[in-house]
């Protein structure tokens, strides 16, 4: 935020953030094309005449029995691989507030208060709507407080070649604080036992990773290893093993330091591990975990409805596509009244109202937090897989219906300009200059 008598809501954030910011974009698009592909793929799969080899994949079961690492296929994905993705998450969200335009208070506060509002009103709007539901329904009610930015930024890229860079760099910083929330959520209201010796013991090999990294240690056989003790610590303690990826992410140093102590010598080693484990992440770990966890048999059109009448699934549906939008618009709007704040002057607020429906796609950390709500397999569980991919297609529908339009008026500004500049002569760089 900066102003009329200062402030803008939504401005150009700096020239090397708004670099970075395009580059994980352009990454991420990749991505959500491949967790599209993995979607659509395990639904087909698991409502074909061969459904009963996807349950079967699903439930094989791998590892050493001695440590209780005997997981089937599908825990593997959700506890193992995930683990990667949120270690990369970790990786951007101290990024973002040790080094990136989040650092400032001032910027960071719109994001951050979005993300707030985009959680917590959709978390409200699904509690209202299973007050009465019953048989632990309640128990899901974070499933629709999370954004799949990988899938966001797929529909964004195919829809949005001529959006203002400013919406692009705040749904990348949004996705930011909502993957840090989620995160939170998981660990203090999804854990059903905690052993704390277990979880203590964990400790000692975060910070023995945490040394190595403060001292820009690469080497892959001493710090994997690690990683992977810390990993199965956590996973015994009760805690989510997904949070292990976030612990281990914070202790990377962002910026180096010189000789006098200063920040100044250059990018730590988070941004080294992050291009190295980005596309791990997003081009395997959360496709992987999408083909197992997206598969529900729907049973053709009256299975469809039947989901559809559980409150819960209902629940999710409105909670994304309405509640993620209000939470997000009301609360961007509210602030810059509070604030005075005007809004950039690339920007219109129907282009925010639309960023804030393509928010309600919800997938990846929805899914997850749907089977640690109610059990992977269970009833209720497919209900929620069906709810979330409902919701999640309405979301994008109706946010590319908005942004489409908006995009259409973007480029038509800017061929009228290039048309101008050829007339006068002049780029339009300079005439912006002068």
């Amino acid at each position: 935020m900066i102003s009329s008598s200062g402030r803008r809501v939504l401005g150009r954030g700096s020239w090397a953030e708004s670099t970075r910011v395009a580059e994980v974009l352009r990454r991420e698009t990749v991505g959500g094309v491949l967790l599209l592909v993995a979607a659509v793929v395990a639904v087909a799969w698991a409502n074909s005449p061969w459904r009963a080899g996807y349950a079967s994949m699903k439930e094989a079961r791998v590892g050493p029995s001695s440590l209780h690492l005997d997981l089937s296929l599908a825990s593997w994905a959700a506890d193992g691989l995930l683990a990667i993705f949120f270690f990369v998450a970790g990786l951007e969200v101290k990024r973002e507030f040790v080094a990136g335009d989040l650092r400032e208070p001032r910027r960071a506060a719109i994001p951050v208060l979005a993300a707030v509002g985009g959680m917590v009103v959709p978390a409200l709007v699904f509690v209202a709507i299973n007050l009465t539901t019953g048989d632990g329904a309640l128990k899901g009610w974070a499933i629709p407080t999370a954004t799949d930015i990988a899938f966001a930024v797929a529909v964004l890229a195919v829809i949005g070649t001529h959006l203002p860079s400013a919406l692009r760099t705040f749904l990348l910083t949004l996705a930011v604080v909502d993957d840090l929330l989620a995160i939170t959520v998981i660990a203090l209201f999804y854990t059903a036992s905690l052993t704390l010796g277990w979880l203590a013991l964990a400790l000692v090999p975060i910070g023995l990773f945490g040394v190595l990294v403060q001292r820009r240690v690469r080497s892959w056989w001493l710090l994997v290893p690690l990683a992977l003790v810390a990993w199965a610590l956590v996973h015994a303690s009760g805690v989510h093993a997904t949070v292990a990826g976030v612990l281990l992410a914070f202790t990377v140093p962002v910026v180096r330091s010189d000789a006098a102590g200063g920040p100044g010598a250059g990018p730590g080693l988070a941004e080294h591990l992050e291009h190295l484990l980005r596309p791990l992440s997003s081009g395997v770990a959360v496709p992987v975990f999408a083909l197992f966890a997206a598969g529900v048999t729907v049973g053709g059109l009256d299975g469809l409805g039947d989901a559809l009448t559980d409150r819960v699934a209902v629940g999710i549906v409105i909670a994304l596509v309405l509640g993620k939008t209000i939470g997000i618009l009301g609360t961007t709007f509210a602030v810059s009244r509070l604030t005075r704040a005007e809004l950039d002057d690339d920007l219109a607020w129907v282009d925010v109202l639309g960023l804030a429906v393509l928010a309600g796609i919800g997938f990846t950390v929805s899914l997850l937090i749907g089977e640690l709500a109610y059990g992977p397999d269970s009833v209720r569980d497919d209900h929620v897989k069906i709810g979330v991919l409902v919701g999640s297609v309405l979301a994008a529908l109706i946010a590319s219906l908005i942004l489409r339009r908006r995009n259409r008026t973007y480029r038509l500004i800017e061929e009228a300009e290039a048309r101008d500049d050829d007339a006068d002569g002049v780029p339009d760089v300079f005439a912006h200059d002068s």
